[in-house]
């Protein structure tokens, strides 16, 4: 499971023109979900996001996390972190879950997220989604769980 996390002053995602999740300052959570990947797995990654440090502390160092700023998580779903593309000019998506669990799979870690913590707002699972973010820094790191 792969998780590319970045700091946003304010985000939000919509579909066909309308806003369907937004959040003000917090992080843009773009999940990825592999053909190997449970429902444990997500709980532990999920878990580390809402405690990495990558928000600025008193002392101007990376030092409080996304739940000690009161920030928001907008989380998406985003099948490509998993594509292959080492070889040849196409990416290569047989790494990422098949959708059907992806979905049952994503729609368990939204609801394990949102028992953790407020505020969550997500996109649609495979819907044509656009995302704006003021990014904050900026500030990304991939993370990954095996």
């Amino acid at each position: 499971m792969r998780a590319l996390i970045q700091r946003c002053k304010a985000a939000h995602v919509s579909i066909e023109g309308e806003i369907v999740g937004q959040i003000e300052h917090g992080l843009v959570v773009l999940l990825g979900l592999g053909r190997d990947d449970t429902l444990d797995k997500g709980k532990k990654l999920l878990d580390k996001i809402l405690k990495y440090r990558v928000f600025t502390d008193e002392y101007g160092k990376m030092g409080c996390s996304v739940q000690q700023v009161s920030g928001g998580v907008l989380l998406i779903s985003q099948f490509t972190l998993y594509a292959q593309t080492q070889k040849g000019l196409r990416p290569d998506f047989a790494p990422a879950m098949p959708p059907i669990a992806a979905e049952q799979l994503y729609q368990q870690l939204v609801d394990y997220l949102k028992s953790q913590y407020e505020p969550v707002a997500t996109g649609i699972f495979a819907a044509d989604m656009q995302v704006q973010l003021i990014n904050d820094g900026p500030v990304t790191f991939m993370l990954e769980v095996e």
